[in-house]
């Protein structure tokens, strides 16, 4: 009995002392693949340091450029000047001036000083020549973030880099005295030359964490995907990525003086008189006197949707349906799509005469159409046909143009999805299918609620799709549902709701009324 009781101890020993060993080892293995990851590297600034977050190298708050602030507030960005010593990109910087952000951590504070980016890595050399990921954030050009991290992209090899521009009055605004200012007669859309500077910046430095600046996807949601579109049709972007996915977000729209309830671009010179009601509104006596003005000030007086990118003959050269027709725009593979509720989110019901007269205040010669194919007899229908007209009006014509255009004139991959799967994900879920957002729970690894069975292997194949194409610009892998290249009059849309399968454009009576509408605006 003793000597069996020994015998046990012993082996109980043993254990303990193997446990402690092995713990030891784990430690011991994780420290020296934490020493091996490029958490200090060398940018064209000077020298950086990181963190250790999630098992990855993570940079976030890198500077692209010079604070847009005193005489270079509405003044395109200036590059970053070096850096004395080391720079710790260890914390957020501020996120741009806006009035609404629910979604953004405390630790990252509102300011001007806000042109930074943040790079997240699993190289272990800046030899490693990985694929980069470009987040663009949406918010209606006025409201989001940089600030997030992306480690189901990073664990599969990709250098993800989330990119903070300017919103609002600040980022948008045109004025005559701008134009002035400018050398080129026009103002407007720095927030785009803020996401272009930070491209060239991604473009020079990403090769210091590990990144293959040959294979650059750009990426966006909503405002974030009406970026992207703009970015692909700029010639300043030329080189600058390799592959873009726009979700929910095309800029096709004829040019006019006036946006007209989104069925326009406007000019910079019709947008200056904004910017000088603007002015007036705030009482200020010129330019100089506006840049006196405190941050908080102008968007507190900043009305939703009232800046907007303009065509400036600089950044958005002409209107974008004419570039694509004319083949003038930077042919990169594309992944583009809409969802079925687009417009859910951006209505509610009201009286029908009202409607009515909205519509043909908005469509004039062309109402009885719209009506008759929107038709409403009760508040709650005007909801509903208000709603889709906002999801093809805004989205869905747009990213279908784009489609059929760059298939007609380029030569790389198109890709088109259509996401129509209702979930508890969705924030204000809609009762008739997937509204704006709804797709970037299942790709970005984050969502409210947990997902069905049917939902988790959705998100699983479409995270998978956004990756490969991310590296490879072609979404197809070995066990997912074949996604063929768009063919316009063809089932070659990727349709998603519970499952995957390819069928023809949804809603082509819609897309069929709104390119003949656009197309009359246009003669």
């Amino acid at each position: 009995m003793i000597k069996k009781q020994l015998g046990q101890e012993s082996w109980q020993s043993r254990l303990r002392v193997w446990a402690i060993t092995v713990s030891i080892i784990c430690v011991a293995f994780s420290s020296a693949a934490a020493e091996s990851l490029l958490t200090e590297t060398e940018v064209t600034q000077g020298r950086i340091k990181g963190e250790i977050r999630e098992g990855y190298a993570f940079y976030r708050a890198i500077p692209y450029a010079e604070a847009p602030i005193g005489a270079l507030r509405w003044k395109a960005p200036v590059a970053k000047q070096p850096w004395a010593g080391v720079y710790f990109a260890n914390s957020y910087g501020c996120r741009p001036p806006q009035p609404i952000d629910p979604n953004q951590p405390a630790e990252s504070p509102l300011g001007e000083d806000c042109l930074y980016l943040s790079v997240q890595t699993p190289a272990k050399t800046v030899n490693d020549r990985l694929p980069v990921f470009v987040m663009i954030h949406g918010g209606a050009f006025l409201t989001g973030s940089y600030a997030g991290e992306q480690a189901n992209f990073v664990r599969e090899g990709i250098v993800y880099v989330s990119v903070e521009y300017r919103l609002g009055a600040l980022g948008f605004m045109s004025h005559p005295e701008l134009s002035k200012e400018s050398g080129r007669g026009v103002s407007g859309n720095y927030g785009l030359m803020d996401q272009i500077m930070a491209l060239q910046w991604i473009h020079d430095n990403i090769s210091a964490f590990g990144g293959d600046p040959t294979n650059v996807t750009i990426a966006g949601e909503s405002a974030g995907g009406i970026s992207v579109s703009i970015l692909c049709a700029s010639p300043l972007c030329k080189g600058l990525f390799q592959h873009a996915i726009s979700e929910s977000g095309g800029s096709f729209w004829p040019v006019s003086t006036s946006r007209r309830g989104n069925t326009a671009m406007c000019t910079a010179q019709s947008a200056e008189q904004v910017g000088l009601d603007f002015q007036k509104r705030l009482h200020a006596k010129n330019i100089k006197a506006l840049r006196k003005i405190d941050w908080q000030t102008i968007v507190d007086s900043t009305r939703m949707e009232a800046f907007w990118p303009v065509v400036d003959g600089y950044v958005i050269t002409d209107d974008q349906y004419k570039l694509y027709e004319r083949g003038e725009y930077n042919d990169v593979d594309v992944l583009i799509g809409t969802n079925s509720d687009e417009g859910w989110l951006f209505t509610g019901p009201y009286p029908v005469e009202a409607y009515e007269a909205r519509i043909r205040e908005t469509y004039g010669e062309w109402a009885n159409q719209v009506l008759a194919l929107y038709p409403a007899s009760t508040p709650e229908e005007v909801r509903g046909a208000s709603a889709n007209i906002f999801r093809d009006g805004t989205f869905a014509w747009g990213t279908y143009a784009w489609a059929n255009l760059q298939s007609r004139t380029g030569k790389k991959n198109v890709y088109l999805y259509y996401f129509d799967q209702s979930s508890d994900n969705m924030f204000m879920k809609s009762p008739r299918g997937a509204n704006h957002v709804a797709e970037m729970a299942f790709i970005y690894d984050w969502h409210m609620a947990p997902f069905t069975p049917v939902e988790a292997r959705m998100s699983e194949i479409m995270t998978r799709y956004w990756i490969n194409f991310c590296k490879t610009g072609n979404p197809n892998g070995e066990w997912l549902p074949y996604w063929p290249n768009y063919v316009q009059g063809e089932a070659t849309v990727m349709t998603m709701h519970q499952g995957f399968q390819v069928t023809p454009v949804p809603n082509q009576k819609e897309m069929d009324l709104f390119e003949a509408y656009f197309q009359h605006v246009r003669q």
